[in-house]
């Protein structure tokens, strides 16, 4: 038996409780892992409170991350003893994930915690940090440099939005991050953002093609915040698109496209390659500053994930949530 978050689906209710779990709800794995520490993103509030479909096996494990130590391993990459990381592959909504002290899963789907990083600040960074780490690189390899202009961040204050920030601001960026949250401004500076608008600007419908504004962007949000920042990126500009919080459409034109060669990326995190996901934690572990790290990270215990989920999917919930499995 083992403690964790288990959520579980009849015809009379879709529920989520802190319970201590046999083994045998363990998925097939050729590695087990001992969780020390987890984290809650976007999909994960998703998930805990079955707002969204998210999980599509049940009784399941929520939890889209985890840290910790090899337990018992019939992996010859894995031997006991060695520290770990997972981010996505599908875990915590086909898969039991990292809301629990045990994860049984593939040794293919790990990868070795950075020695950058404790298995606390890489929680910290999780999908979230890991994804703005993947959508930084896709504006890098297209080619804008900090001299070329701004970079729009939307979603700032959630988690790919905060750790975007830090990221950009220490390579030389100037970082423009728009919120809803206006009293979260001076925090955003702190983070390096040079300035920051109101989400209004770029919530409701816009014209298919507007005044050029900045150089890249990276957005969480989707819907007509993505469409409007097309809209307005400069000339043979990037937009990396990885969040869907403001919805899944896409209310936009070509013009963008074809009349300023702006270019929209898509970035994945769930199923990127091993060799992805080893350059963008190597490259966190060069470019992501602590101190910032910690500004923008909240800890809780096992026992307040599921109220925070919901906190988180608010709107309530500032940078990256820390779970303590243990407690």
């Amino acid at each position: 038996m083992f403690k964790g978050i288990l959520i579980t689906k009849d015809d009379a209710a879709y529920q989520a409780q802190v319970q201590q779990i046999d083994d045998t709800v363990l998925p097939a794995g050729d590695v087990t892992v001992h969780v020390e520490w987890s984290t809650l993103n976007y999909k994960d509030g998703l998930a805990i409170t079955g707002k969204a479909p998210v999980v599509r096996r049940f009784p399941m494990v929520p939890g889209i991350d985890f840290a910790g130590t090899v337990t018992t391993s019939s992996n010859p990459a894995w031997p006991v003893g060695e520290r770990v990381i997972l981010n996505g592959w599908g875990v915590g909504e086909t898969h039991c994930g990292g809301l629990a002290e045990l994860a049984r899963v593939k040794g293919e789907w790990l990868v070795a915690l950075p020695s950058s990083f404790t298995a606390r600040q890489a929680m910290a960074i999780g999908t979230a940090g890991y994804t703005a780490m993947l959508c930084v690189l896709a504006l890098e390899r297209h080619g804008i440099q900090p001299q070329d202009g701004e970079i729009l961040v939307t979603g700032a204050n959630g988690g790919v939005g905060s750790v975007a920030i830090a990221l950009l601001a220490k390579l030389g960026y100037r970082v423009l991050a728009s919120t809803g949250r206006s009293a979260e401004a001076e925090h955003l500076k702190a983070l390096g953002a040079a300035a920051v608008i109101d989400r209004q600007e770029l919530a409701t419908p816009g014209k298919p093609i507007g005044k050029e504004r900045w150089a890249g962007v990276i957005d969480t949000v989707g819907s007509h915040t993505l469409a409007n920042a097309c809209a307005t990126t400069r000339y043979r500009g990037a937009v990396a698109a990885c969040g869907l919080a403001g919805g899944m459409d896409f209310p936009a034109t070509v013009a963008p496209f074809i009349l300023r060669g702006v270019t929209l990326y898509g970035i994945d995190s769930v199923m990127a390659p091993l060799a992805v996901r080893k350059e963008a934690w190597a490259r966190l572990g060069k470019d992501l500053e602590i101190a910032r790290l910690d500004a923008m990270t909240r800890e809780i215990g096992l026992s307040e994930a599921i109220a925070v989920a919901s906190e988180l999917l608010d709107g309530k919930v500032r940078g990256r949530v820390v779970v303590d499995v243990s407690r």
